[in-house]
């Protein structure tokens, strides 16, 4: 169960989110600063991958494809956003 409504505290955007994919490696900070939230932009690095996540702001990442507590990363700085 995740929160449908993060919001990044370092960059105020809110976090994207987009099932069945995963990022592409060659990600990096100047991509997403420059293209989110576009999606139409984004899919050029997105990954097809069945029962993954791809989560993004405009400052940091993350491809999940396993149960994650995305609070034990001390990197992000995502919080509910509206709950």
């Amino acid at each position: 169960r995740t929160c449908d409504e993060l919001r990044c505290t370092a960059c105020d955007f809110r976090v994207s989110l987009f099932n069945d994919y995963i990022w592409d490696q060659s990600c990096d900070y100047l991509f997403f600063r420059n293209n989110m939230p576009e999606l139409s932009k984004l899919r050029a690095k997105m990954i097809k991958k069945k029962g993954a996540r791809a989560y993004a702001c405009q400052c940091s990442w993350r491809s999940i494809d396993e149960l994650t507590d995305l609070q034990a990363d001390q990197q992000l700085r995502w919080v509910c956003g509206k709950h």
